[in-house]
């Protein structure tokens, strides 16, 4: 039996594929990637804990590493869904931001949350959506600042998955929100134009928590490839 692998991002939780997990025709393994400080290490723990063939479904830094699954067991991996992700390596520019996220976390994960969620969301339904938003800021409370902290130097080591796209060679389907500024469409396009298999879908109307801001879409994209793809439908 193939399972449905579904990786939160950073400091999120089983809430983000909720909805997946509930229409699939697949059983569904949520993943926990709050014990680890690096991508790599996420990946292994997830190849570890799940059994035979297995459909990985991402969202953001899920999405790295999900990729790093695919590199690792390209055998198991019999597809990948990629959601508001990307690929390339650190960028120096980046990690000052990151540092300061670190120590901001340590001082006060509410008022991190406050910061860090309305840029990852579609700048209309973060100022007229009050219930996700709460919904957010509590599952960033859940996670907590260690768990963010370790995210956070997980994603400032994170492989450089540009350097073995072409050489995944499962179906790979990439979801992101029309008005994602962290992972825009680009990105997306990127990934595209070089592994042998993918398919590039824009949910209308979100952001880069598309998943949450628009789940039935998302919902329906993902569950439509499965069928599609691999034959897999409810009923």
């Amino acid at each position: 039996m193939t399972t449905l692998v579904l990786i939160p991002g950073l400091i999120s939780d089983s809430i983000v594929w909720q909805p997946v997990a509930d229409a699939a025709p697949l059983p569904s393994h949520h993943a926990d990637v709050t014990r680890d400080d690096s991508i790599t290490a996420m990946a292994e723990r997830l190849l570890e804990e799940t059994a035979g063939e297995i459909i990985v479904v991402g969202h953001s830094m899920g999405g790295r590493v999900a990729l790093e699954m695919a590199r690792i067991a390209p055998s198991r991996v019999r597809g990948l869904v990629l959601a508001n992700t990307g690929h390339g390596p650190k960028r120096d520019a980046e990690l000052p931001k990151r540092y300061e996220m670190i120590e901001r976390g340590h001082k006060d994960m509410a008022a991190l949350a406050d910061v860090w969620l309305p840029p990852m969301m579609h700048p209309e339904r973060s100022g007229n959506d009050p219930d996700l938003v709460a919904k957010l800021k509590e599952m960033v409370l859940r996670a907590g600042p260690d768990v963010h902290e370790r995210q956070i130097k997980a994603l400032i080591g994170r492989p450089n998955a540009t350097e073995y796209l072409s050489q995944i060679s499962c179906p790979i389907l990439l979801l992101t929100g029309r008005q994602d500024g962290w992972s825009p469409i680009a990105q997306h396009q990127e990934i595209a134009d070089v592994v042998p298999d993918a398919e590039l879908a824009i949910i209308e109307d979100a952001g880069h928590f598309a998943p949450v801001e628009q789940p039935e879409a998302v919902t329906s994209q993902i569950v439509s490839w499965l069928e599609r793809r691999f034959g897999y439908k409810n009923g």
